[in-house]
């Protein structure tokens, strides 16, 4: 029987000592040696400032996303709105392969679109802004060539005005919007868009013209819940890491 392969996301790892790194671990060591496929999309780590600093940040994440690629378990990456200027030598260095901002695919015996899911946030119009302007490779180009400390300090004033905009906004214009999601249905005629970003958990049926489609939005991680989506010949099914690998 083929093996299932596995989608998650936000799992916000920390900079420091924390349980959802050793929870990452662990599944990097166990659960995810049984799947077919990985796919990660986006937000795995809470900032990364480029390769330089970020490889030796997550020097452990390394290597064992390395161990696994390296084992034959192949793992695919989404660029997310905390880590996208994770590059090509984190591919390098892991084996992990990236993956463009949606990727259409057969899971779970549907036709399926994966995404971040930023992107479909379109009520949050000064975001939407800020993501076209550093996503332009240019703008990217320049960020890498300052020095760390400048980037550590652009990176914290950013992430502070976040925090400020989420605490102002409306959950509402932090979520997707059915006219971007409508969209991205009919653009790509899939049958089902897995993405996460919004942190709320849950599988939206919708018509789509007169054709069924469902929304599955990944679980973000947090200590003693750690969730990945299990994609097999039965469909989907959330998986909940045991409490052990996630306290």
């Amino acid at each position: 029987m083929p093996k299932p392969a596995y989608l998650l996301s936000d799992l916000h790892l920390p900079a420091g000592d924390s349980p959802l790194r050793v929870a990452f671990r662990d599944f990097l060591s166990r659960a995810a040696r049984e799947a077919s496929t990985v796919y990660i999309l986006g937000d795995l780590f809470e900032y990364w400032l480029g390769d330089d600093d970020g490889l030796r940040t997550y020097d452990t994440e390394v290597q064992a996303l390395r161990a696994l690629t390296d084992a034959g378990v192949p793992v695919f990456f989404q660029h997310g709105n905390r880590d996208f200027l994770l590059g090509r030598e984190f591919s390098r260095r892991t084996g992990v392969q990236l993956l463009p901002e949606t990727r259409t695919l057969a899971l779970g015996g549907e036709k399926v679109l994966l995404a971040h899911g930023d992107q479909y946030c379109t009520l949050d119009r000064a975001y939407q802004r800020w993501r076209i302007f550093s996503r332009n490779r240019a703008v990217q180009f320049l960020f890498g060539c300052l020095p760390l400390s400048l980037r550590k300090r652009i990176g914290g004033d950013v992430r502070s005005r976040s925090s400020a905009q989420k605490t102002a906004n409306t959950m509402e214009i932090m979520d997707v919007t059915e006219a971007a999601i409508t969209s991205a249905f009919q653009d790509s005629g899939v049958d089902r868009i897995i993405h996460g970003h919004t942190h709320r958990p849950a599988d939206h049926r919708l018509l789509v013209g007169s054709r069924p489609r469902t929304r599955t939005v990944l679980a973000d991680w947090r200590q003693g819940h750690c969730e990945f989506l299990r994609a097999d010949h039965a469909g989907f099914t959330r998986v909940v890491l045991s409490p052990s690998s996630s306290a």
